[in-house]
């Protein structure tokens, strides 16, 4: 058994009083997300806003003249902004027609100013009818293309209700590398019935093809799935973090750097839409379900647009695409933002604190305090960064910044 958490006790600094608003004088970096919410099939392990395909398609001509409806009403929000990236996610979005993602990507460009060399990332999924496509979704101006491999063993993909093989991951895996110059590879550990071994298998057979980048993700038993309600057989908790730690010795070995927690890449190569969320920048979501942060002069405010399909469409007749909307509460605002920065091994520069949430770092001295005192946070004063413990130990270090 891993050797349990000890927790000294320490006397933390008196911070300065929290501001009644954050004081923000300046607008981050901003992204756009785009959610596409059909699959071919809904795996049981999944809880995204995904739905499987039903009889008569996918909609694509109508959910695209909402999602640019979407977008033309959130131009106020963003007005005079500049885009730095864009990503496709879902769902499955190379279940889009190229033609469709080529018409929507000019119509985003005639609608937001987007940096000239924008990221522009595609969430795809093996196989022989979506990996064909990769030529047209290059030519339409896509950048980069996240695979959802998942494993390369047929036993585990089955487990994992994947409706590829191995055989179709490998090919579209090499289809990818010869039409992008940027591919991730998503992988997943702690499967039903996985060893270390075949964990082992699935990272070494990853590294072998040499992407740039590689995310690799702890199976979770989430909520409301079909696995939460009839869990599986996965390896205990310390075979897992066997897993892990064997992983992320065979990737650093490999020359990938661990940049976030689940994320490793070779120098350059990091994704840079996301590294806009996990420094606490802004981004706009439109489609089923998409979630936004938009900072101005008057706050932060997180929308969630109508999560099921039809109900979005619907909302398109209307022009109300917004389900949920709310103003982060100044004393949400610490958490949030050590949320996003402390899963980078890095972490952030210090004063992206204050530019980035309008509230002093001073108003929270004494958490930052106790942060370093148990070993988690390093202490730098030019710089917010978790310690190997910290990272190790992340979400015991995220409760000391909740209100």
């Amino acid at each position: 058994m891993r050797k349990p958490i000890e927790i000294p006790v320490v006397a933390a600094r008196t911070p300065v009083p929290m501001p009644e608003r954050p004081r923000l004088t300046s607008s981050p970096p901003l992204a756009l997300y785009v959610h596409f919410p059909w699959c071919v099939r809904k795996c049981p392990y999944c809880d995204f806003n995904s739905h499987a395909v039903r009889e008569e398609g996918i909609p694509e001509g109508a959910y695209l003249a909402a999602l640019v409806a979407d977008l033309e009403s959130a131009l106020p929000q963003i007005w005079g902004r500049r885009v730095g990236s864009v990503f496709f996610g879902g769902g499955t979005p190379s279940l889009m027609s190229p033609e469709g993602l080529d018409r929507l990507l000019t119509d985003i460009r005639m609608r937001v100013q987007l940096d000239p060399l924008a990221e522009i990332t595609l969430e795809a999924n093996p196989g022989t009818v979506e990996a064909g496509r990769f030529a047209g979704f290059r030519a339409a101006g896509v950048t980069r293309v996240s695979l959802g491999i998942q494993s390369f063993n047929d036993r585990h993909l089955q487990a994992l209700g994947r409706i590829h093989d191995g055989r179709e991951a490998r090919s579209a895996v090499e289809q990818a590398l010869a039409t992008f110059d940027a591919v991730n590879l998503d992988l997943m550990y702690a499967l039903p019935g996985q060893t270390v071994a075949e964990a082992l298998a699935d990272v070494e057979a990853a590294v072998g093809y040499g992407p740039g980048h590689l995310s690799c993700y702890h199976l979770t038993l989430e909520p409301n799935t079909p696995f939460a309600a009839s869990p599986p057989a996965v390896p205990d908790e310390d075979v897992a973090a066997d897993m892990e730690e064997a992983i992320e010795a065979r990737l650093a070995s490999a020359g990938y750097g661990h940049y976030e927690v689940s994320a490793f890449a070779r120098p350059g190569q990091e994704c840079r839409h996301n590294l806009t969320y996990w420094s606490f920048g802004d981004y706009l979501g439109i489609g089923a379900g998409a979630h936004g942060k938009l900072s101005s002069h008057a706050g932060i405010v997180r929308a969630m647009r109508h999560k099921h399909p039809g109900a979005y469409l619907r909302g398109a007749e209307t022009g109300n695409f917004v389900q949920e909307e709310r103003e982060v509460g100044v004393r949400e605002l610490p958490f949030e933002f050590m949320m996003n920065a402390l899963r980078l091994a890095d972490g952030v520069p210090a004063r992206l604190f204050a530019e980035r949430t309008g509230v002093r770092l001073e108003a929270v001295a004494d958490r930052l305090d106790v942060a370093q005192a148990r070993g988690w946070l390093a202490a730098d004063p030019d710089r917010l960064r978790p310690t190997a413990a910290g990272r190790r130990y992340l979400n015991d270090l995220l409760q000391i910044f909740l209100d």
